[in-house]
């Protein structure tokens, strides 16, 4: 009596390392990094809305445009969820670490001011500081809240989500998130501040690979930019 062993299809294995193809949706979908990185929203925006809101509440309204473009973007085009740029409820260890990354990011912005840029003979720009500090405090607000939120979908959440699932690569990811969100500070407050701007792009970057949660990255955010703007 024979026994006939049965066959199996073959099948092909997976290969280490393969690459897909960056869908077109999301290349499309990177170009608001790319504005965000190099236009100058303030400056459109101000030209376009200045005449109506004011020289400071003008210069805000693109920035909201383009976030809310980004929300809808994803939502209609991609035809995803913003959970897939880390839009999810946090956890209690999320809003703590948001806390805690927010208080690391304050420090290091003392240390680089009072003991890196003495070392390397650069001062923060004044000119630029005491611009945003003679504004009203509802102003300071409202462009710290923005920076929170529209940096860290723009900057962090959207870029890092789609590089990730296109090349694997963290390296990648990470490493355009901090060169865009450092360049993007250059033109307003010059180079010495794209070493403040480099370390928390690094800081918050980070954090986002630690907890993927979008919620914890603008808490963070916040209290990092509204210890110096609204204290």
């Amino acid at each position: 009596m024979s026994t006939q062993i049965p066959t199996v299809p073959p099948t092909i294995a997976p290969v280490r390392g393969a690459r897909s193809r960056l869908p077109v949706r999301t290349l499309a979908g990177l170009l608001f990094l790319a504005t965000a990185t190099f236009a100058p929203v303030s400056g459109y925006s101000q030209h376009l809305f200045g005449w109506l809101l004011g020289p400071n509440y003008g210069r805000e309204v693109l920035w909201w445009v383009l976030t809310f473009g980004l929300y809808g973007y994803i939502l209609g085009v991609e035809r995803r969820s913003l959970a897939s740029i880390g839009f999810s409820r946090p956890k209690p260890l999320d809003l703590a670490l948001g806390v805690l990354m927010g208080i690391l990011l304050v420090a290091g912005m003392i240390f680089i001011e009072i003991v890196i840029f003495p070392l390397l003979h650069l001062e923060i720009n004044m000119k630029a500081d005491k611009a945003i500090m003679a504004t009203p405090f509802v102003y300071r607000l409202l462009l710290v809240t923005r920076a929170a939120v529209a940096e860290e979908a723009l900057f962090r959440g959207y870029p890092i989500e789609r590089l990730l699932s296109w090349r694997g690569s963290r390296l990648l990811a990470g490493g355009l998130s901090v060169a865009a969100f450092t360049y993007a500070h250059l033109s307003y407050w010059g180079p010495a501040q794209l070493i403040i701007a480099g370390y928390g792009g690094i800081v918050l970057t980070l954090l986002y690979f630690w907890r993927r949660n979008l919620w914890a990255n603008m808490l963070a955010h916040f209290i990092a930019d509204g210890a110096g703007f609204l204290t």
